[in-house]
């Protein structure tokens, strides 16, 4: 039984692609069930596992199979079921075997492979994509066993060191400073003007925090809802920010415009609307999409791009060294997981020895019986036992020695005597 990963990420596939494979949580399961049959063309004993986790910045199968090409099936399985040409989809798929997989698995719940490193909604998600594929009859022993050591892991990494306690982008930087003036960014509510992709990597990062709502501004309102509909958010026009901004706490705005979008008096009145409930702002823009003077206005906290890159400065070592520490403890814990399937893979081996050795006592056994029932001495009929016994046991080595020659005779020969050392 071969484990294994197969799936495309931010990293690997534009958008355009990863929606196209996207899985609504409602579907997860037919999938894993579609997954399943499509493995039986190629092997009629059933015992293939499939388990599929879908976000919007991944879409990848985690499966158990011992068909003769698996990686292969598992690609050709995303590309026919989601109707993709194979040619089109095998760029952008990474194809993990065994403790490729397995590290992968790993990383994917410690949150060391997400657009928002250390981002703890993965492992979420993971949890939720498992639960669905036990419940659709997809799991078995060993996906059984990577989830529950990927979840321990990721329990372990964020643990023992603070994979995500330091903010390494402008982005992460952002929600760290908003968590300065708000207890929780899951009660506020947060706008997005534009939709590049400076604006794609703010909202990722704030949408792991869960806010209470996320709105997206842009000039072209198609494009806004587009990526609005990536975080279940809503979208609405620049001309109708005047009318609406009083309603966000948090406001974040990268634009190519040449001139500021906000400004002064705009501010000032939502504030005086919000009732000097506190606004956090974030100018990414360059040049910049709000006054400078909108920073000197009481209960608003306004940050430039300068502002942002001193945090991330002072953050860099720190993760890296969180990042160390992590892949550290992942590597440890892949051994151990791959030591357990090697374990696994010998079950066959012992069981045929247990099931020919118990073979070989019940005929001797039948037979001291027989001679006991004849009225043979008992004294005579143990020793031949014993050496009936030995002698069984001993010919099957003995033999595979005997027509053994050079370097497998003398591994034979050095084998053996561990293999037959009893207990003393």
């Amino acid at each position: 039984m071969q484990l294994l990963a197969v799936g495309l990420n931010h990293n690997t596939a534009p958008v355009s692609l990863r929606e196209q494979l996207a899985l609504a949580p409602e579907h997860l399961g037919q999938a894993v069930q579609a997954a399943r049959g499509w493995f039986s063309r190629f092997n009629s004993g059933g015992e293939d596992e499939a388990a599929l986790l879908s976000t919007c910045n991944r879409t990848e199968m985690y499966a158990a199979s011992d068909v003769a090409d698996p990686l292969d099936a598992s690609a050709r399985f995303l590309a026919d079921y989601h109707r993709l040409q194979f040619a089109d989809l095998r760029p952008h798929l990474y194809m993990l075997p065994q403790h490729d997989a397995v590290r992968h698995a790993f990383r994917v719940a410690s949150g060391l492979d997400s657009m928002v490193l250390g981002e703890a909604q993965i492992l979420g998600q993971m949890k939720d994509a498992v639960r669905v594929a036990d419940e659709a009859g997809g799991l078995g022993t060993y996906l059984h066993q990577l989830f529950q050591r990927s979840f321990a892991v990721a329990k372990e990494v964020r643990s023992t060191t603070e994979i995500g306690a330091h903010s390494v982008s402008m982005a992460a930087a952002a929600v760290r400073l908003s968590e300065r003036i708000f207890d929780s960014v899951s009660s506020q509510n947060v706008l997005f003007i534009g939709a590049g992709e400076m604006i794609e990597l703010c909202a990722t990062h704030f949408a792991a925090h869960n806010p209470k709502s996320i709105t997206i501004a842009n000039r072209t309102l198609e494009r806004g809802e587009s990526l609005a509909a990536r975080f279940a958010g809503r979208a609405i026009r620049l001309a109708d920010l005047p009318e609406l901004l009083p309603q966000f706490d948090i406001v974040i705005s990268s634009t190519a415009s040449t001139l500021p979008l906000i400004g002064k008096g705009l501010v000032e009145r939502a504030i005086k609307a919000r009732r000097h409930r506190p606004m956090f702002m974030v100018d990414l823009a360059v040049p910049r999409d709000i006054e400078p003077e909108v920073g000197k206005l009481d209960d608003v906290f306004l940050y430039t791009v300068d502002d942002l890159a001193d945090v991330v400065r002072t953050g860099v070592e720190h993760r890296q060294a969180a990042v160390a520490q992590a892949e550290a403890i992942i590597e440890t814990r892949v051994q151990s997981f791959m030591h357990w399937i090697g374990d696994r893979a010998v079950v066959p081996v012992i069981r045929d020895l247990h099931e020919s050795s118990e073979s070989l006592r019940l005929a001797e056994l039948e037979r001291a019986r027989k001679l006991l029932a004849k009225g043979e001495d008992v004294d005579a009929v143990l020793e031949a036992l014993s050496k009936g016994l030995t002698a069984k046991f001993l010919h099957g080595p003995q033999q595979a020695l005997h027509r053994a020659q050079g370097d497998e005779r003398a591994r034979l020969a050095t084998l053996l005597p561990q293999l037959f050392r009893g207990r003393r």
